[in-house]
């Protein structure tokens, strides 16, 4: 069976299979079979979206295919993905769904879930999950129903998505004295971002805010920060704060327009948090694609640090296993479990501002903590994804290049969960000789896959 669930959700081409109107149907209809309990009254999941066009396409789908199984259907329309998991759980419903693919661009869609705790699925539950949307009998499921479940909007959900972000911060807390840019990726951030940063008294320079169903992550948010850095330097702002087009992610800018990327963010907040007596069990998790300085720094700090799979779920559960409090991702995924129970490009904002606010001093001066190796990562577009260990060509110069680097790099090669792509990642002592690494293992990955 074709697997439908990559790192994060079912994610494609928006009508092209799988991410059509009629699997979105099939999804909303075993996602009622699977979390609701039929004998129970008052059912209903969440479902939320961010802006990209083909969104209200697959809602409308979605939403046929869990009123046909005897559930309610309540809209929160555009809202950041944590903002969805907020909310499922805020309002009792037995699941959460968003329409989203991320960071990709318009082109692009996704269905992920969340429990009724606002939890990411497990892989033992997406398993269960799949074989119900392509199992036949699927379709016949809603027969005989016919107190077919009802459609509600939650007019509120902007605002509650926002007070619940407000209630993590320490009482009193503001951003009066700090002049802050802001980049929401004409993504779902646009309304709710704006909101919480001028509430809490910022002096406010918002940028790609008007989303046209297409412009999403089009060179801006958090993959594209080159425009916040240079708005940043010329308005001379403290910081800069870049998401991508659903919200969980976040890249900053300091003062100076230089990128810090989510490993310095886990860098900074993790000794925010020990400073103050507040890191549980003293541990930081992140993956193994995480800058070798990461390591680093833990270490010096005397931090335990652990790592695990990519993907911000395989983050999640190890942070679950361990009771830790913190742990993310490089690209911007982070995690506060103290506070919420997935990434949250928002709550990471804030925390990063308050760990400037708490030391006084600039953010460029905050990441001096970590040490940043010379990383150079290219994305390969593949036809296929065979095991690499099973291409003999590749293996190869992988290991040509490993032999050369020694005990003073890394090489890390894997394929995308969500999309055709092969990523190379390469970690060198220096930036000439880590891109010349990186170039000649993407060549032999593009001449067989590509």
């Amino acid at each position: 069976m074709e697997e439908l669930f990559g790192t994060d959700g079912i994610r494609g081409l928006a009508n092209e299979y799988p991410i059509t109107s009629e699997m979105a149907l099939r999804v909303g209809r075993a996602a009622a079979a699977l979390f609701c309990d039929a004998s129970t009254k008052n059912q209903k999941i969440i479902i939320g979206k961010d802006t990209r066009i083909s969104g209200t396409m697959l809602e409308h789908a979605l939403i046929s295919g869990i009123a046909s199984a005897g559930v309610d259907a309540c809209l929160t329309g555009i809202l950041p993905t944590p903002g969805i998991a907020c909310l499922t759980a805020m309002h009792g419903a037995s699941a959460g769904i968003v329409i989203s693919a991320s960071h990709n661009p318009f082109f692009d869609n996704g269905i992920k879930l969340f429990n009724q705790d606002g939890f990411k699925l497990s892989e033992q539950t997406e398993k269960k999950f799949q074989n119900m949307i392509v199992d036949e009998q699927n379709i016949n499921i809603s027969k005989g129903i016919q107190e077919t479940g009802r459609v509600h909007s939650i007019p509120e959900a902007s605002e509650s998505y926002i007070n619940f972000l407000k209630n993590t911060l320490p009482e009193g807390f503001s951003l009066k004295n700090l002049k802050i840019v802001i980049d929401c990726a004409n993504g779902a951030t646009y309304r709710v971002a704006p909101m919480i940063f001028q509430d809490l008294g910022a002096e406010l320079l918002t940028l790609f805010a008007e989303p046209d169903g297409k412009n999403i992550n089009d060179h801006c948010g958090s993959q594209y920060p080159e425009i916040l850095a240079e708005t940043v330097r010329r308005e001379k702002a403290d910081i800069g704060l870049a998401f991508d087009g659903d919200g969980d992610r976040l890249i900053a800018v300091d003062e100076t327009g230089r990128k810090i990327t989510g490993d310095q963010i886990l860098a900074v907040c993790a000794r925010m948090l020990k400073t103050r007596g507040m890191l549980k069990n003293n541990i930081m998790v992140s993956t193994v694609m995480s800058n070798l300085g990461l390591g680093m720094a833990m270490k010096k700090m005397d931090i335990l640090h652990l790592t695990t799979r990519v993907g911000d779920r395989h983050v999640m559960a190890e942070m679950v296993s361990h009771h830790a409090i913190i742990g993310g991702e490089d690209s911007g995924h982070i995690i506060f479990l103290d506070h919420h129970t997935t990434g949250d490009g928002l709550l990471a904002a804030l925390r990063l501002l308050e760990a400037m606010l708490l030391a006084s001093k600039p953010l460029s001066e905050l990441i001096r903590v970590m040490d940043v190796f010379p990383q150079e990562l290219i994305n390969v577009d593949v036809e296929s994804k065979p095991d690499i260990h099973t291409v003999s060509e590749i293996t190869d110069i992988i290991q040509n290049v490993e032999e050369k680097l020694g005990s003073k790099g890394r090489v890390l090669v894997r394929y995308s969960g969500t999309q055709p792509m092969c990523r190379v990642m390469v970690e060198g002592p220096s930036i000439d000789e880590t891109k010349a690494y990186c170039r000649d293992i993407a060549d032999v990955i593009k001449k067989k896959l590509g």
